[in-house]
């Protein structure tokens, strides 16, 4: 599925319909580059799946938990290696979690086969188009 949302109000509407289809043990990998979108888009779906926190980006950080949902940016990682020290495959193994996972290009060996990918592209000041994958 591929929708371009020409306002923020649009991809909050997109992340509201697309928690529908979110459940516990799904993992979210979220490509794009810097300033498409990807963390706006976790605020709302976190919102969305009944979560009151204030989603911040966890680039400094690498992930932030909010209740059942981990938010994870791996941003400033550079190695594989890395990737598994922040205990990556704990994060996914948990089945009672829902993985949010920015910057996803160095975890992909990790990924369940059935992550839903959603790629982000920034067309101008409001407009994005999103890409999504495998979403059932």
């Amino acid at each position: 599925m591929e929708v371009t949302t020409n306002s923020t109000q649009e991809t909050k509407e997109l992340a509201e319909k697309l928690a529908e289809n979110i459940k516990s043990g799904m993992t979210l990998a979220l490509y794009g580059d810097l300033g498409s979108g990807k963390t706006t888009f976790t605020r709302f779906l976190v919102e969305a799946l009944g979560q009151d926190s204030r989603v911040q980006s966890p680039t400094f950080v690498v992930a932030r938990k909010y209740g059942n949902i981990n938010h994870i940016d791996l941003y400033r990682l550079t190695t594989k290696e890395e990737v598994e020290d922040i205990g990556i495959e704990e994060f996914l193994a948990d089945e009672s979690a829902i993985n949010i996972i920015e910057w996803p290009e160095l975890a992909e060996a990790f990924l369940p086969k059935d992550t839903v990918s959603i790629y982000f592209e920034y067309v101008d000041d409001e407009k994005r188009k999103i890409r999504i994958q495998n979403l059932n």
